[in-house]
């Protein structure tokens, strides 16, 4: 099962777990599971076009992610990165 790094501004959704096991083939898939398990992550990450916030990097490995349906193998290691902001 694919292992999902959570950065710390998300952690508030998975009880404060920094890395937590997901099913799924796909990106898409491996975020609509954390969505059932902790409801309201998804949307922090993806917009109402399905598509990647502005200020979310996902990484699958070391391969940045453009694409949704980009396959995630079983012993992959996701990694939701939250840029910074501010001046």
């Amino acid at each position: 099962m694919p292992t999902v790094n959570i950065p710390s501004p998300l952690r508030s959704y998975t009880q404060g777990a920094s890395s937590v096991a997901a099913q799924g083939a796909t990106v898409a898939d491996i975020l609509g599971d954390l969505e059932r398990r902790f409801p309201g992550i998804r949307f922090r990450m993806i917009d109402e076009q399905d598509r990647i916030r502005q200020h979310i990097r996902i990484f699958v490995n070391t391969e940045a992610v453009n694409d949704l349906s980009t396959a995630v193998a079983q012993r992959d290691i996701v990694q939701l990165i939250c840029a910074l902001s501010g001046g």
